[in-house]
């Protein structure tokens, strides 16, 4: 049964569950509610959370669970001939899950039978052209071994999927009736739902915390396995970035610091551009502007933040890299030779934080208490001074907060960086030349056919670790100065 099915069933038999439940409960009660120990409504509920708290429960479980074990299996059956040394068993494997895929797709279509694609042989031209009919082309490098395979893993795939609609379905049905055994009317039935919605309460909480553990360990067992293969020193001390895909034996050299040094670059560059005019816009917004022209002003300014970054990295390509070149180019004073640089990627990546930098800086600023200021004017001070003298000096470590968390945001940018500041990793003081950052290098070492077992392949991992625990540095430094302005002020 598909899963969007099961799940319909489930809820069905829940809120069959919940009028059962109640009906129940009122009998024992002698349809009199006041004699129940919670309100009707309590009962329906508890049922209806016995049935789909435990079923979801298995469903996940079983969702997460049975490509592990099909994998695990039918790599196991694989012959050690289907794994050459030209490839490996995780490409087998995506093999073997593509042609899977094709055969099901095949039997849906009405392009074959299922008995057909149980016995579909390597050399079955009429099956093969029908299976090509439907997107799937089994040319010459799918071996009769992956071809066995593949059948081997619908077969398990269709096997688990019954079995967990068996599995789902009598869990919740064993929820229903164990929930309507409860539906008495001494049941604490309040109680019980409580605690289940203070479960749910805390399983939302703790989402966040353990989408940071998730990401955390996806990082470090790969980097532990680049650092197995690849000498930590020369990662984090090498002066030249240099990846060799060649296949032929050729040494990489595969230094972190040319990334490091751009993707600092180009925060910093962004940073000089956003910090004074988002730090300008926001005393006056927060000090100047009348209440109408904040409500313009302030909402058009935050526009910014919701354009998407691919539009920023068009812009860099196609207008502010031109028009640098026109400025500073070959015709003019010679500085810059092509619209991709460092200046490129920071001035557009810099407009982009303003709005970061604006807001947060105003509201900080209007945290400020007003008998700070007041305090100011009545010893005579202009609003200047106060703003200068008072507001400034009481907002500066919120203000300093809200820059670190830019600097976290321009650290990580990606689309901006590969279309406005190029893709060469050198260490240089020229703003004008093309640099590239430690986002960049992670999205082109992962794109292609690229063997994982290789330390080209894996340094991705080791970046992204790295660029990791730099901005959460930022973050938890960022936190923390925040934390003490309010401790400070409030």
């Amino acid at each position: 049964m598909p899963v969007f099915w099961l799940f319909l069933c489930v809820l069905g038999l829940a809120v069959i569950g919940s009028v059962v439940g109640r009906m129940r409960a009122l009998q024992s009660a002698g349809g009199d509610s006041r004699k129940l120990h919670s309100l009707p409504n309590y009962y329906s509920a508890n049922v209806g959370m016995w049935v789909i708290t435990p079923a979801f429960a298995v469903l996940l479980v079983w969702l997460l669970a049975q490509p592990l074990f099909i994998d695990s299996r039918v790599a196991n059956l694989l012959p050690d001939t289907a794994v050459s040394e030209d490839t490996t068993l995780g490409l087998v494997m995506s093999d073997v899950r593509r042609v899977a895929h094709g055969l099901d797709l095949a039997v849906a279509q009405g392009e074959m039978t299922a008995d057909e694609a149980r016995t579909l042989g390597p050399d079955d031209g009429d099956l093969r052209e029908r299976l090509a009919g439907v997107g799937v082309a089994l040319g010459s490098s799918v071996s009769p071994e992956v071809l066995r395979a593949a059948q081997d893993y619908r077969q398990l795939n269709s096997a688990g999927a019954w079995m967990m609609t068996i599995a789902v379905l009598v869990t919740a049905m064993a929820g229903l009736a164990f929930g309507v055994s409860k539906s008495t009317r001494d049941f604490r039935a309040r109680n019980m739902v409580e605690r289940g919605i203070l479960a749910i309460l805390i399983f939302a909480a703790s989402i966040a915390i353990l989408t940071t553990i998730g990401i955390l360990f996806s990082l470090i067992f790969n980097t532990v396995e680049f650092f197995r293969i690849y000498p930590a020193a020369d990662f984090f001390l090498g002066l030249e970035w240099a990846p060799s895909f060649s296949g032929r034996g050729g040494a990489s050299s595969l230094g972190v610091l040319p990334l490091l040094w751009g993707t600092f670059y180009i925060s910093l560059i962004a940073l000089l551009v956003s910090v004074p005019i988002g730090l300008f816009s926001a005393i006056y917004l927060s000090e100047y502007a009348t209440p109408r022209v904040r409500a313009f002003a302030k909402p058009l300014l935050e526009v910014l933040a919701g354009i998407p970054t691919i539009v920023y990295g068009l812009f860099a390509l196609l207008t502010v890299g031109p028009l640098l070149v026109q400025v500073f180019g070959d015709n003019t004073v010679g500085w810059m030779s092509g619209g991709t640089a460092v200046i490129t990627a920071g001035l557009v990546m810099g407009i982009m934080l303003i709005p970061f930098v604006s807001s947060l800086s105003d509201d900080i600023i209007n945290a400020v208490p007003q008998a700070m200021r007041d305090g100011s004017y009545g010893l005579g001070a202009t609003q200047s001074e106060t703003i200068r003298q008072v507001v400034i000096p009481a907002a500066l470590p919120g203000i300093v907060g809200a820059i670190l968390l830019a600097a976290s945001r321009a650290i990580g940018e990606t689309m901006i960086v590969v279309l406005g500041a190029g893709a060469a990793a050198r260490l240089s003081l020229n703003p004008f030349e093309a640099m590239t950052t430690v986002t960049a290098k992670i999205v082109s070492q992962l794109t292609g056919d690229s063997d994982f077992a290789s330390p080209e392949a894996l340094v991705a991992f080791a970046l992204g670790t790295t660029l990791f625990v730099i901005t959460l540095g930022l973050n938890v430094l960022a936190l923390y100065i925040v934390r003490k302005y309010r401790e400070q002020y409030e």
